[in-house]
């Protein structure tokens, strides 16, 4: 009798594609952390409270709520980027492909 991780292991030795699930998260969890990342880099340098949208007037958004909208744009960009680099690697050739 296999263990879980066991069976797991014998499923993708079969080639067998990963759950949606898995494959989501594969691509939304390194995405949030390096969203994390860029944004403590931009806010580092760029203060929230003095963004201008293509030249007009500073918005008057409070700090935390320019972190979290920013936060949550960087991380659709990371994903996004991640999706489109997994919908392009595709299926691995086999032996009958």
């Amino acid at each position: 009798m296999l263990s879980p991780r066991g069976a797991e292991l014998a499923l993708r030795a079969t080639g067998a594609p990963r759950p949606f699930r898995e494959r989501v998260l594969l691509i939304l969890w390194p995405a949030f952390v390096m969203a994390g990342v860029l944004e403590a880099l931009v806010f580092v340098v760029v203060d929230p409270l003095t963004l201008h949208w293509f030249g007009a007037e500073p918005l008057q958004w409070s700090a935390s709520a320019v972190y979290s909208v920013m936060f949550l744009i960087f991380w659709g960009v990371i994903a996004t980027s991640g999706a489109i680099t997994h919908l392009l690697e595709g299926p691995e050739p086999g032996p009958n492909r």
